[in-house]
């Protein structure tokens, strides 16, 4: 294990290189302005797919930002420079758009890919840091990376610079993002799988309805409630009044509470809690969890604006991976 020195010298390195690249990220936002605005124009407006395309590390950094473009609504994926120009230009097709990451804006590699969008009138953006390359020159929109020290202390490995085209690219999808008003609910038509799709889960996914639905009203005697009760096996019913409306609950704790020679005649509008907590079929699993486990209660009725349309139980959000 190392010294104490050794170990203070790691940290200090290990800190300035977060401290070179958060200046630097600093300078971009900065540094934001027209052609910010016009590159989400071009892509925006894009009726086909956002090609990615870059070189080495801009090549690693490019299949980030396509994966994240894609997740958040924006149709785009990564083509390698060096395949495009063995037979990979045939995924590139008109309405698709060109976003060009090369730090220089010289990497040989990309000629073909520029070409191609020039030949067929395919809008291209470019990220590089170099105002007047050759990339920044043939884009319709350059975004110019501010000058700032690379981090590697001989200055060579890509680090400040590669960083700050990831950011940017965050920037861009974000942005596309808010512009297009993608939802939680798009987000979770694309990412159904993982921990995101269950964070996303929706109450009307996992909620019982219809037959399952235990309710009565309140001119009900208890002894159906409880036959009701019963055979929906959640140990509760919903009251439901004239209206439609959900006027109460009555739960086996209403049961025990009322227990006495005279329940099973008793009306259920006189045993019932009124004003039961309830949930919306739009809102988050993982909500209703949260609810139930702060009144410490295990079900929870669903109701929209024409009454109650649904009951889930704590078990089913476990099921469904919330927790």
């Amino acid at each position: 294990m190392s010294d104490t020195a050794d170990a203070d010298a790691d940290i200090l390195a290990a800190r300035r290189v977060l401290i070179a690249e958060t200046d630097a990220l600093k300078g971009l936002s900065d540094s934001l302005g027209t052609a910010f605005v016009q590159a989400l124009d071009i892509l925006g407006r894009t009726s086909g797919r956002v090609i990615v395309s870059g070189m080495g590390k801009s090549g690693h950094i490019g299949n980030k930002i396509a994966a994240t473009l894609a997740s958040t609504g924006t149709p785009a994926f990564f083509v390698h420079p060096g395949e495009a120009s063995h037979g990979d230009l045939g995924m590139i097709t008109q309405g698709d758009s060109i976003l060009a990451l090369s730090n220089s804006g010289e990497t040989a590699e990309l000629a073909d890919i520029v070409a191609h969008a020039a030949r067929f009138d395919m809008p291209l953006v470019s990220v590089t840091a170099v105002a007047g390359s050759t990339l920044a020159a043939a884009a319709d929109a350059a975004l110019i990376l501010p000058d700032a020290p690379e981090a590697c202390p001989m200055g060579l490995a890509p680090t400040t610079s590669s960083t700050m085209m990831l950011a940017l690219g965050d920037a861009l999808a974000v942005a596309l993002l808010e512009r297009k008003g993608f939802s939680s609910a798009d987000f979770k038509l694309l990412h159904p799988g993982g921990k995101l799709g269950q964070r996303l889960l929706k109450i009307s996914d996992v909620m019982h309805g219809d037959e399952e639905l235990p309710l009565a009203t309140p001119d009900t005697v208890m002894s159906e409630v409880i036959l009701e009760m019963t055979a929906k096996r959640f140990g509760c019913v919903g009251i439901v009044g004239a209206s439609g409306d959900l006027d109460g609950i009555i739960t086996d704790g209403d049961l025990r509470r009322k227990m006495g020679d005279t329940l099973l005649n008793t009306r259920a509008g006189d045993v019932m809690t009124a004003r039961a907590r309830t949930i919306g079929p739009d809102a988050l699993v993982s909500e209703a969890l949260a609810i139930m486990n702060t009144l410490t209660i295990t079900n929870l009725f669903v109701v929209d604006a024409t009454g109650p349309v649904g009951i889930v139980h704590i078990h089913d959000c476990l099921r469904a991976g919330v927790a």
